[in-house]
């Protein structure tokens, strides 16, 4: 059943041309958010208009430094989402789903001089659903970047901003195209890249596998029938930071050095 939007004022609050009444509506929302029975019962129409609303409000927003801070602030609305134990992601997908398709639905009519916030948005959201991925799992069997929680992010991002159709109707090009500058800075903050772990380890083989996953992702879009997406999914793929980018490197270095020893000369043998 979908929420009363009596229940739910503060959603027209969220566009609202005064700034304390959009803080005002923002917090009222993270307590709304965090009640596990309340958010449970939103439907995809209930988080499409909460969305909406936070769309607006970043619209609203002037001046850099609060821009950046209610997006760190938006991007923050996943810790506080409940994850119950028979499906952690019955709020978080729902809600990231309906991010996806309210910046995808409204992506072209942002005009350059609010683009920049909006590129922030998308920068801290993706940021945060990766992270929210990797969250602390202590007591459960399965490691880190495994299980339920990277099946469903890996899911939506094959559904919205990754979308491996090439329906550019459904996710606009630009879209596409930040997201694909932006996941080796994100998967990189998170330490993903890093080859100093334990090599074996139930975290490290969990971190490579969610790691390879993404690769796959991207390297759908490099068939895409857009030349700009190809590009720079291709790019993304060869960025030096990436492991795999890493070896090959290493093996090229090798292979010199065996020609470096073959063709050096001496000088003549006594």
């Amino acid at each position: 059943m979908a929420a009363d939007e009596g229940n739910m004022p503060f959603i027209k609050h969220l566009a609202s041309s005064d700034r304390k009444i959009r803080t005002s509506a923002l917090s009222t929302l993270r307590t709304f958010l965090s009640a596990p029975t309340t958010a449970r019962k939103l439907t995809d129409l209930d988080y499409l208009k909460l969305w909406k609303g936070l769309f607006y409000s970043v619209w609203m927003c002037d001046r850099p430094i609060p821009q950046q801070n209610l997006c760190t602030e938006l991007a923050g609305l996943l810790s506080v989402l409940p994850t119950p134990s028979d499906d952690e992601g019955a709020v978080v997908i729902p809600f990231l789903r309906a991010f996806w398709a309210t910046l995808a639905r409204e992506w072209t009519a942002i005009d350059v001089l609010r683009m920049e916030k909006y590129l922030l948005l998308v920068r801290r959201v993706f940021g945060a659903s990766l992270a929210w991925v990797g969250d602390d799992k202590k007591g459960k069997k399965e490691g880190v970047w495994t299980g339920a929680r990277a099946d469903s992010m890996l899911r939506l991002l094959e559904e919205w901003p990754l979308e491996s159709t090439g329906d550019l109707s459904r996710v606009p090009v630009g879209l596409r195209l930040h997201v694909l500058d932006i996941w080796v800075d994100e998967v990189e903050k998170l330490e993903l890249l890093d080859q100093d772990s334990e090599e074996g380890s139930d975290n490290d083989n969990g971190r490579v596998q969610f790691l390879e996953r993404i690769r796959d992702i991207v390297e759908v879009q490099t068939k895409s029938t857009c030349k700009p997406v190809r590009t720079r999914a291709q790019e993304s793929l060869l960025d030096d930071r990436l492991p795999w980018n890493n070896e090959v490197s290493s093996d090229r270095e090798m292979t010199d050095d065996g020609r470096d020893g073959q063709d050096s000369w001496d000088g003549f043998e006594d």
